[in-house]
């Protein structure tokens, strides 16, 4: 049964209200001061309180600071005769769960108890019985899916009704998860049916390269002074919970996403975003400023010059800087010198923090039970999110008239089955895309590209072809086989043909204060 506390020193007014409750099947405990309140929260569990504001001895406001000193979690309403602003304001502050102005009729008391006391239960059963009538047609929307834009529909859909579950706490999670597998088998087949063509004949989504032509570019045209964010490694889900964060400080101009290149792998899909071309381009146009997956050189050390190439070749004047922050500490060094940067046109600034996340859940334990679901790693990039120099720097840039465009150069997947793949020495280590000359595999369970040439990508020998995972599957080597298996079971990776990999957010937002 549901205990109520209600303190008001008139409770003998209020007995048809207590009367009521009772005929609801309620338990109602009436105090006639905020003394007998804390006395009575001192001795007995209550699922919520009622109290009054506007009482001899303790007022309303003070009873409250000692009840959620001793029972921060506990439920409050404030019930008061006043509307003044800054009594709202000071219950808010100590974080009343609702808040009411008299005369209240029994009516408005049982919906506040229905908000404050059974909101999660009511979501629960409300979020599932809606995904369960939306199965059929989601399912539908999967099946019939013919185009790139099809696609990102049900991606953003899917993601819609799994964070609504997840934060439902539902029953639904392994029916939405048999889902996205079905939804990310088509999508496969769907790529490999068109990848290839999309590359080969110009005629395809934005990709990659497309960013800077479609979405800063236009911006800096018009005059407008553009901060580009790109956080490494991002999925679309993680930055619904970003969004959340920052929802009070921005208006969204455009909430997109758009294709990453394969392999959706950091040197490959990062530098076709800063330098406007496929990979392939960049090896023979800059021939210095890419590096093969062979050789020792880091991968993504042109990524200034690469942006650089991309400006001259559009014959732009624009003005920018270039920045990668892989700490926290070099975070705050760059807030320290946003004001400086303000006279640019374009600002680009990198965080590795979301990759760096991913590696090591991979190699170490503890950030493994931190995060053993897609769930849980939201929550861990939101925690992270909240306490970085990131965060600063977006409350940074809302005093500012400028324009952010943030993105990510490709998102990850959480992997489950294993496809055994033999290649030779020279073979790149990445669990989801393998390149080299003597790959040995099973053509039905992985995606393959025979001819780098045609979907853009090096050939760094005569005879090298490129294998792409598919769905939840990773590529593990015979030698050893069942120990890597369980080691890279349930990690997540990136590189290979997945609707999380591969749909990622591009979005515009601009300051609500300018």
């Amino acid at each position: 049964m549901i205990k109520i506390l209600w303190a008001d020193d008139e409770i003998d007014l209020l007995r048809p209200h207590i009367i009521f409750l009772e005929q609801k099947g309620y338990s109602v405990t009436p105090v006639v001061s905020g003394t007998d309140a804390i006395e009575a929260c001192s001795n007995t569990h209550f699922d919520v309180v009622f109290l009054d504001e506007n009482m001899p001895g303790l007022s309303g406001l003070e009873t409250l600071l000692e009840i959620k000193k001793a029972q921060p979690a506990l439920p409050v309403v404030m019930i008061t005769k006043s509307e003044e602003e800054n009594i709202m304001e000071q219950a808010i502050g100590q974080k009343i769960s609702d808040y009411l102005i008299k005369p209240v009729n029994p009516n408005q008391i049982l919906m506040s108890i229905k908000k404050v006391v059974h909101a999660q239960e009511i979501i629960t059963e409300k979020t599932t019985s809606g995904y369960q009538s939306e199965f059929m047609r989601i399912g539908t929307q999967i099946n019939d899916s013919m185009s790139a834009e099809d696609w990102q529909k049900v991606y953003n859909n899917l993601i819609f009704w799994e964070m609504q579950l997840d934060e439902a706490g539902g029953s639904m999670d392994e029916m939405l998860q048999m889902q996205k597998t079905e939804a990310n088998n088509l999508f496969a087949k769907y790529i490999r049916k068109n990848y290839e063509g999309w590359i080969e004949s110009g005629k395809h989504p934005v990709m990659s390269p497309d960013i800077f032509k479609t979405k800063v570019f236009p911006l800096l045209d018009k005059g407008d002074k553009v901060f580009f964010i790109l956080i490494d490694n991002l999925r679309q889900d993680q930055w619904r919970i970003i969004q959340r964060e920052i929802g009070g400080l921005y208006n969204f101009d455009s909430d997109d996403t758009f294709y990453s290149i394969l392999p959706t792998a950091t040197q490959y899909s990062r530098n076709a975003i800063f330098s406007g071309l496929m990979p392939a381009q960049i090896r023979k146009m800059y021939p210095n400023l890419w590096v093969d997956e062979e050789e020792d050189e880091g991968k993504n050390l042109n990524e200034e010059a690469l942006i650089k190439t991309q400006i001259e070749r559009f014959r732009k004047k624009f003005t920018f800087s270039y920045n990668k922050i892989n700490t926290n500490q070099a975070g705050e060094k760059y807030n320290e010198s946003v004001k400086s940067l303000l006279g640019n046109d374009l600002n680009v600034v990198v965080f590795n923090f979301v990759d760096m996340l991913s590696h090591a859940r991979t190699e170490v334990k503890l950030f493994r039970e931190l995060a053993p679901d897609e769930a849980a790693y939201r929550s861990l990039v939101q925690s992270w999110f909240r306490h970085s120099s990131i965060s600063d720097l977006f409350r940074i840039l809302a005093d500012h008239k400028i324009k952010i465009v943030l993105t990510t150069d490709h998102g990850s997947i959480r992997v489950k089955n294993a496809i055994k793949v033999v290649g030779d020495k020279n073979t790149n280590v990445n669990l989801r895309y393998k390149v080299g000359k003597n790959l040995a595999y099973n053509k039905k369970e992985v995606f393959s590209i025979v001819k780098p040439d045609v979907a853009g990508l090096p050939c760094p020998n005569l005879s090298s072809s490129y294998i792409f995972a598919e769905g939840q599957d990773f590529i593990a080597y015979p030698n050893n086989y069942n120990y890597y298996v369980q080691y890279y079971k349930d990690t997540f990776q990136h590189g290979g043909v997945s609707l999380e990999e591969m749909i990622i957010p591009v979005i515009t937002m601009s300051p609500k204060g300018n």
